[in-house]
């Protein structure tokens, strides 16, 4: 396996293992780093793979944790995929205000969404316009703990790249083919 390979297998088993133990260990309801992973997977890879981290993640945590009701996990694990495909609609055109814009976006729609698939199938509420605005208003509460966790999350993984960057940047460069853990490490 070739230094890129092994970069791009390491980063992808560290984002999938950032995801679950966000959604496994205590934490304040919906603040994982599920949907900032799948837009920085957009970011970083350039490729398809941004959108199985974070169904990877899913998958595997929701093995630990246990399955619900497959119609609302469908509506979860396609929502899922919406910052990486935003991610890929501005592929080459990436800016601060456009992440952030993505950011916001795909925590309005995962809300939106996920929260339509509780009403329409977890039988919790009436499915009339008051059981409606009965889920969303529910939701509230968790969806300013998933909007806050999305922009932290999102901020510690962009912000840790750029940093790393910044660190990669400054070390001298012996040789363009030489590990930068080599050189670290001299």
């Amino acid at each position: 396996m070739n230094f890129k390979n092994l970069k791009v297998a390491a980063i992808s088993s560290l984002l999938v293992a950032i995801c679950v133990a966000g959604r496994m260990f205590a934490h304040t309801p919906n603040f994982t780093p599920v949907l900032a992973v799948a837009l920085f997977a957009t970011f970083f890879f350039k490729s398809r793979m941004a959108i199985m981290l974070p169904l990877s993640a899913m998958l595997a945590s929701d093995l630990l944790i246990g399955f619900y009701d497959l119609k609302i996990m469908a509506v979860v694990y396609a929502s899922m995929t919406v910052p990486a495909l935003l991610g890929f609609a501005m592929r080459n055109r990436m800016t601060a205000p456009r992440v952030l814009g993505c950011t916001i976006g795909s925590s309005l729609i995962f809300f939106a969404t996920t929260n339509l698939a509780v009403w329409g199938f977890s039988g919790m509420y009436d499915l009339s316009l008051s059981g409606l605005t009965a889920c969303y208003a529910a939701a509230l509460p968790f969806f300013r703990y998933s909007f806050a966790g999305d922009f932290a999350w999102f901020s510690i993984l962009f912000g840790s790249y750029l940093l790393a960057s910044k660190l990669v940047s400054v070390l001298p460069s012996s040789s363009a083919n030489e590990p930068i853990l080599g050189r670290m490490a001299a």
